[in-house]
């Protein structure tokens, strides 16, 4: 019985199994193609989302803490449509607003990992401070904020010291800049109706982009996904606080809360 038991606790329903075999064999069908084509970079990113992929269990494991079926399969394509769609299949080019999609996404999950945090300690003796609901969710809220300004931070590293384009870059046809005044006071000069922009090299030769407009280098994907980001962290706030409100009542919050094992499942 003790063993059928933490079967269910480990490797959950069949559902989150079937998802988790599935997505893994398909990422270990691309790596292996990866490997023949000689695609090192393709190899990287599978091994790196084969890691992340048994992170939930390992975590579940390490901090004895029951992970919602919801929760984890939503991780487990997250990380594939983050990694594999998104990265290896273009996705973030190729399909509108991928991107979108997945920083509100992070927004709602990290604002349901800090609530979680926070909400075990408000529930442990061992800890003195009790924290009110309205008090959770800004806790929750700010967690989440703050994963997504860290992960702008390393977007912005990736861009600058490697030459990554991860701020994906955004087509304009006006800017507004102070830099363009030729009297320097401060005066805001407006450059509307943009068709294209020419680059002119060192050497003097010159190149046509054929944008159809100015090329705004990442500044605006950085806010619209910490935007979104905002969006997802305010819908799990208000479920965060209205659950802790009702007692640990909601249809949609304890899906996607994790909880502390009772004392006697940890036993057997």
């Amino acid at each position: 019985m003790a063993r059928e038991r933490k079967d269910n606790r480990f490797y959950k329903n069949k559902t989150t199994l079937t998802v988790y075999l599935v997505l893994r064999g398909l990422i270990i069908f691309i790596l292996v193609r990866a490997v023949l084509r000689r695609e090192y970079q393709s190899v990287f990113l599978c091994g790196l989302s084969l890691v992340l992929m048994i992170m939930p269990s390992i975590i579940s494991r390490r901090l004895k803490i029951v992970l919602p079926d919801t929760l984890e399969i939503v991780i487990l394509l997250f990380i594939f449509a983050a990694e594999i769609l998104g990265e290896l299949n273009s996705f973030y080019v190729r399909v509108p607003h991928w991107d979108t999609m997945l920083h509100t996404i992070n927004g709602f999950l990290c604002a349901a990992i800090g609530f979680a945090l926070v909400d075990m300690m408000n529930r442990n003796d061992r800890f003195t401070f009790q924290l009110s609901p309205l008090y959770l969710a800004i806790v929750s809220f700010c967690f989440s904020m703050t994963v997504g300004v860290l992960w702008e931070f390393f977007e912005f590293s990736g861009d600058y010291f490697l030459g990554m384009d991860m701020q994906k870059d955004t087509i304009v046809t006006a800017i507004h800049s102070v830099n363009l005044d030729p009297t320097l006071t401060n005066t805001v000069v407006h450059v509307r109706d943009i068709a294209d922009v020419i680059v002119v090299h060192s050497d003097g030769t010159q190149q046509a982009l054929g944008l159809g407009g100015y090329l705004d280098i990442g500044i605006i994907d950085t806010m619209k996904d910490l935007f979104v980001n905002f969006i997802g962290a305010v819908v799990f706030s208000f479920i965060g606080y209205f659950y802790v409100k009702k007692k640990g009542q909601g249809k949609v919050a304890h899906r996607f809360i994790p909880k502390v094992e009772f004392p006697e499942e940890q036993k057997e």
